[in-house]
């Protein structure tokens, strides 16, 4: 996952973006891309213009956070309005548009441009299924608290204007946020108890941010009267967290009474919208169920291969013991990237459009709740602070050694080199590398999630069938099984989430099946069970792992039917990556020139 991926649906529930972020590279040519820009016909370039015209009059001006990650600084000063009137203008506006969006006849635009209409048209569909029906404003506390601290942290991660340029937008955005903080108390109307519960729990660590970590970004050459206003704004943050806090724990958490599940209706549209996935939730779960038993299947193969004396559940025991010292966990990362980028050049994966390295670090205190690992990239406009960072979450020093012990059953050796795989080589970060040559703004802003983290799941299973295995460990069989078990238990926890996300918030499942759920069939350990289905409670379309790898996978294989002895792995990756973040549904039209089912 994405750093502040969590924060950007957190962004998304209140004011329906959808961030697509990239870093500079220089291997692959621009002119090898295709592009909107183009496009000639006089239809394609009035809907481009019509794109920037929704970005720059409604899109940015309504989503300052979020312009500040996509590297556009012109909003760095403000903040997003949380207040409930905020919330009615944007469903006129996005109305509003939808009108003008729905009104340009599809049939005039070429295929490239058609799909960045169907990819504006969602989004704006989706933001007000969110706002009028799914109602996060309404019900989830942590919007507002998380919301204003990635605000802050978007300021503070690169370093895109002098420190007295940034403090001075931080300074006017920290002036906004105890007034979005009231706006909190006036729109939280019965929220879900977890809501509340993980609001909580996310309170401390923020606060500390603000405390520690917040001041610490801006130490050095400031003038004495900025660092008074600073002083003053960042104290009064504080403070708003703080009396936020003690609001919910007093006040709305004794009646939290609200249901988090969304139910089957708005489900479907919000997989309609985000994914462009129109099957019904049974045929859905019949799909992943299938696929559950044959990762579950391959799993006990490999298990039996590495020791026929156990279960596969006593292997996978062995498997969450060897890990490195939670000290040794960046360094163990850093050096897995060097044997990943030889395999792809070695085996012709896919182009890398650069040599430059994500930085491996500590995730951010606000991220830890809810993420393990995550890949936080510069924006597709971002000029001058682009670097890349691969945030791991290491385990607390006041936890109990239990605790720690089964925090740590994730960061085995082999589970590192799957995650690895995701987020970086040749995952999110490559990916996020390709996006810097796509010339169609509509591509590097918009996207799909089955599209992002499917790819990076699909590569997960993809690098070990093309031998990664054998690369890494040339004479030791039992390490190649090590790392196939890590990926199958990687999967298992996709496939996990997949059913998780359909029955909770349709009324099948309830938290505590859940989490029994994540253990029993998903093979993961009761702590990671909880973290994923705490996050389930609020991201429930999370199966978009499963669902776009399997659909990355029948596209790859149709491609491979209809051309035979001429189909490429390299050529095939490379040409996913020239069609953005778009939904598969929009890709395999591309590739496929055809209106075949994605699964």
């Amino acid at each position: 996952m994405r750093l502040g991926e969590v924060m950007i649906k957190i962004m998304q529930a209140v004011f329906g973006v959808v961030v697509a972020c990239t870093l500079t590279g220089t291997a692959v040519s621009a002119q090898t891309v295709a592009t909107a820009a183009t496009a000639q016909s006089a239809p394609d370039q009035a809907f481009l213009r019509l794109a920037d015209d929704y970005f720059d009059t409604y899109y940015f001006p309504t989503n300052p956070t979020t312009a500040t990650t996509d590297g556009l600084h012109a909003y760095d000063g403000k903040l997003e309005d949380y207040s409930r009137a905020a919330v009615d203008a944007n469903v006129k506006a996005l109305q509003q548009w939808q009108t003008r969006v729905a009104a340009v006849n599809p049939a005039s635009l070429s295929e490239y441009v058609r799909g960045d209409r169907d990819l504006v048209l969602n989004n704006i569909h989706s933001t007000l299924l969110t706002l009028q029906t799914i109602r996060p404003w309404q019900k989830n506390p942590d919007v507002y608290s998380s919301g204003i601290t990635n605000s802050a942290f978007t300021l503070m991660e690169r370093k895109f204007a002098a420190p007295d340029v940034r403090l001075r937008a931080l300074i006017a955005r920290e002036q906004l946020m105890p007034a979005a903080l009231a706006e909190a108390r006036k729109n939280l109307d019965n929220p879900p108890q977890i809501y509340t519960e993980i609001a909580l729990q996310q309170l401390p660590g923020l606060v500390h941010f603000f405390q520690n970590d917040v001041p610490s970004a801006f130490t050095g050459g400031t003038d004495a009267s900025l660092k008074k206003q600073f002083a003053d704004s960042n104290a009064a943050v504080i403070k708003a967290l703080q009396d936020y806090q003690a609001w919910l724990q007093s006040d709305a958490l004794p009646r939290s009474h609200g249901d988090f599940r969304i139910g089957a209706a708005a489900f479907r549209d919000k997989l309609k919208y985000d994914e462009m996935v129109n099957l019904p939730l049974d045929q859905l779960v019949a799909i992943d169920m299938a696929n559950m038993r044959q990762n579950q299947q391959a799993f006990a193969d490999v298990a039996k291969q590495l020791d026929p004396t156990k279960t596969p559940q006593q292997v996978l025991g062995e498997l969450a013991s060897d890990y490195p010292a939670s000290d040794k966990i960046l360094d163990t990362f850093r050096d897995t990237f060097s044997h990943l980028i030889a395999f792809i050049n070695q085996k012709q994966i896919i182009t890398i459009p650069s040599d430059v390295r994500p930085i491996v670090e500590e995730t951010p205190p606000f991220m830890r709740a809810t993420t393990f690992a995550s890949m936080d990239t510069p924006g597709p406009y971002e000029a001058v602070a682009k670097e890349a960072y691969f945030n791991v979450t290491l385990p607390e020093s006041d936890w109990s050694k239990q605790r720690t012990q089964e925090f740590m059953a994730q960061f085995s050796y082999p589970v590192i080199s799957t995650i690895a795989t995701h987020e970086a080589y040749p995952g999110h970060y490559i990916q996020f590398l390709w996006m810097h040559h796509l010339d169609d703004r509509v591509r590097k802003l918009l996207g799909a999630n089955t599209n992002v983290e499917g790819w990076a799941h699909y590569c997960e299973q993809m690098m070990l069938d093309e031998g990664l295995a054998q690369f890494e460990f040339p004479n030791d069989k039992h390490q190649q099984l090590l790392l196939r078990l890590g990926q199958l238990q990687d999967a298992l926890l996709r496939n996990a989430r997949f059913i998780v996300g359909i029955k909770l918030h349709t009324g099948q499942m309830t938290m505590d099946q859940a989490i029994d759920f994540f253990v029993k069939e998903g093979y993961q350990s009761r702590a990671v069970g909880e973290v994923e289905t705490k996050r389930g409670t609020s991201d429930p379309t999370y199966l978009y792992y499963t669902l776009g790898k399997l659909q990355i996978m029948k596209l790859r294989a149709d491609l491979a039917a209809k051309q035979g002895k001429d189909f490429n792995l390299m050529q095939f990756h490379n040409a996913f990556m020239q069609q953005g973040f778009a939904p598969i549904r929009i890709v395999r039209q591309a590739m496929l020139h055809d209106n075949s089912p994605t699964l």
